[in-house]
């Protein structure tokens, strides 16, 4: 039978490599494979080979199987930074979606901020926690990506996972996104644009303040940037100390949530929105087209991310030898109130 190997350099022949087959890439018995898939505590050494002969071979364990011995429904995971964000509602929503009719139970876990708690989270489906996982990381590290490639379990990231090629992932271009909201800002007349964006060191964080470098460099007006802790209406109004003292007639949030607290802000210092300041944000939450003024957003479709991220799960859980896939969607802007031409 003839091998590939696919872009993370696991070997590929056409089925699925069983357990046996890794215990002998890995020169340990099947008993010491069974403890490192499972979580248990086994040599570092032993860790690490059964680790690079679980990528070598490309080994997925067989979820459905897993679940009909248990007598079960397949349970997935979906994992985020914070709940409290509405976007990932939406996206929750959209996993949701992807899943209907197929029975399985949605585990939904908040990681929070610390790197090390997604990091652990992942490391813990070898121990049955769930039989795939949809995960939407803000900081992306190393060892989280090695972890992610190297998951028990089959995974889909809603992001920019980093530099694999081995990890299905539906992906949107915010910087787009940040074009968008730029030239409408110009295109009414704005020429003194300020950006709001939360921590750099997170993925949106940095895709989003490289698109606005890039608009001012190419079509000028930028008035400069501010840059919080968090992605939170308190840091949106907590920014607006230092966004007032660069005049700006225009405002780009890396978030909505951080262009709500900015216009919050704005109107209790007496500044009119979008007659003294236009205002646009990204992600376009519910509560976007219902605030006054609503706000202009940058959709980045979560709910459609969601669902064509269970879609590619269900997939990968259907065929676990098949190649990475990437899905795009495209970034929209939808206007409304905030940003009006004056």
């Amino acid at each position: 039978m003839s091998a590939e190997s696919d872009p993370a350099g696991a070997v590929r022949t056409g089925r699925r490599p069983t357990v046996v087959e890794v215990a002998a890439r890995a020169g340990v018995s099947t008993a010491s494979v069974s403890r490192v898939l499972n979580g248990k505590l086994a040599r570092p050494d032993t860790m690490d080979r059964v680790r690079a002969a679980v990528i070598e071979l490309g080994y997925r364990p067989d979820a459905t199987g897993r679940a009909l011995k248990l007598g079960a429904a397949q349970q997935i995971a979906f994992a985020v930074d914070d709940l409290a964000n509405p976007v990932y509602t939406e996206m929750m929503r959209g996993v949701e979606e992807g899943l209907t009719s197929t029975g399985a139970r949605l585990l939904v876990t908040s990681t929070g901020q610390d790197p090390a708690d997604t990091l652990a989270l992942v490391r813990s489906l070898g121990r049955g926690y769930a039989d795939g996982l949809v995960i939407s990381p803000l900081r992306r590290t190393p060892a989280l990506v090695r972890a992610l490639v190297e998951c028990p379990v089959p995974v889909v990231i809603v992001g920019d996972p980093g530099a694999t090629d081995a990890l299905d992932r539906v992906r949107v271009d915010s910087g787009a996104g940040i074009r968008l909201a730029y030239r409408h800002l110009l295109d009414t007349g704005r020429r003194r644009i300020c950006f709001v964006n939360g921590p750099e060191q997170t993925s949106p964080g940095a895709a989003r303040g490289s698109a606005h470098r890039r608009c001012a460099a190419e079509w000028g007006g930028s008035a400069g940037t501010v840059s919080v802790d968090a992605f939170t209406v308190e840091a949106g109004e907590h920014a607006w100390l230092q966004v007032c003292l660069l005049e700006p007639d225009a405002l780009i949030a890396a978030n909505d949530l951080l262009a709500l607290g900015a216009i919050r802000a704005a109107e209790a210092a007496g500044i009119r929105v979008p007659h003294d300041l236009a205002v646009v944000g990204v992600d376009d939450i519910p509560f976007a087209r219902i605030f006054s003024p609503a706000l202009t957003s940058v959709s980045l479709r979560a709910r459609e991310r969601g669902r064509l991220a269970a879609e590619l799960l269900l997939q990968r859980m259907s065929d676990p030898a098949r190649p990475a896939v990437t899905v795009s969607v495209e970034p929209e802007l939808l206007v409304r109130e905030s940003s009006w031409r004056r």
